[in-house]
């Protein structure tokens, strides 16, 4: 197989960046909660509650936009019982993180069961389709690639731009990036730490659940048990190789994508020749190679994972 015709193809970036849109989310979610020093392990689980949140809102009558809000809000309630145990109590940020995610996860499947207990075949909606842009979809190459895709897609480009201008250019995205380096220069500025804090775990875990709502609102049209399938770790290991920063987790974004969906042409292409796991497992070791490269240089938060307790120094 010729590779280099291969990365020329259209519909080759075109799966990419639809692949990549998942983690986008869940990267931008992580990467906020981290900007303001809490690191949210319950992301896989945030996740699939979005799954199933929005699948469900939709399979049950609701408009596919008021599904991904319906998704939106579910992953802010998760991210605020997060912030509680984390932000108020103090307690260890990766212990409830993995609780989090356990609850979500466990609870998705409860409700599921319980809404379609006789269900053996997931039920299918009418997912998002393609959104042809006019003037932009005719562009060369690019128009196929970017403007053809699923308007959840769309979002998730504008909103790595939009979260970009947040951190760097607004007064509240200063004292949210502040409040990760040095919470005590915030609390001088008769800001409140702990409302940050909260604030930005449910931001952001909103975000992750809309990554989640993605896969069977737009990817897939069913829901199933397992179906983030580690994605949301994926999406952490990618906040640490940008950097905490919104641009390069597009671009890490777009690289792991680039080689899940290469490793699926390559499977198809060579038979049975290697067993189908080395391919399965080739974006997984790019993504780890290129983590411990990244995370030599990387500048993390200086107070992510540190509990703020008010009046001490």
């Amino acid at each position: 197989m010729d590779l280099l015709h291969l990365f020329l193809e259209v519909g080759f970036w075109a799966a990419t960046v639809r692949m990549a849109t998942p983690l986008l989310f869940g990267t931008i979610g992580e990467l906020i909660c981290e900007r303001a020093g809490v690191l949210n392990l319950g992301i896989e689980g945030i996740m699939a509650a979005g799954c199933m949140t929005g699948w469900t809102w939709v399979y049950f009558g609701g408009d596919l936009w008021t599904g991904v809000l319906a998704a939106a809000a579910v992953g802010a309630l998760f991210g605020l019982l997060h912030a509680i145990f984390t932000v108020y109590c103090g307690l260890s940020q990766h212990v409830t993180g993995l609780g989090i995610t356990m609850l979500a996860s466990a609870l998705s499947s409860f409700v599921f069961r319980m809404l379609l207990p006789n269900i053996t075949t997931p039920p299918k909606i009418i997912p998002f389709q393609p959104l042809h842009i006019p003037v932009l979809s005719n562009i060369p190459f690019f128009g196929d690639v970017l403007f053809t895709q699923s308007p959840m897609t769309l979002l998730a480009l504008v909103s790595v731009f939009a979260v970009a201008y947040f951190l760097k250019k607004t007064p509240a995205g200063l004292a949210l990036c502040m409040t990760g380096e040095n919470p005590m220069a915030v609390e001088s500025q008769g800001l409140s730490v702990f409302a940050i804090r909260t604030g930005a775990v449910m931001i952001g875990s909103s975000f992750m659940a809309v990554g989640g709502a993605f896969l069977t609102m737009s990817a897939f049209d069913a829901f199933y048990i397992g179906m983030v399938n580690g994605r949301g770790w994926i999406c952490i290991a990618l906040v640490v190789f940008s950097s905490w920063n919104p641009g390069k987790a597009l671009l890490g974004t777009i690289i792991f994508a680039a080689f899940d969906a290469l490793q699926m042409r390559v499977q198809q292409q060579s038979g049975m020749l290697i067993p189908y796991q080395f391919y399965l497992m080739m974006p997984y070791v790019v993504s780890i190679i290129a983590l411990i490269i990244m995370s030599r240089r990387s500048a993390y938060p200086k107070a992510l994972l540190i509990p703020f307790r008010k009046g001490e120094r």
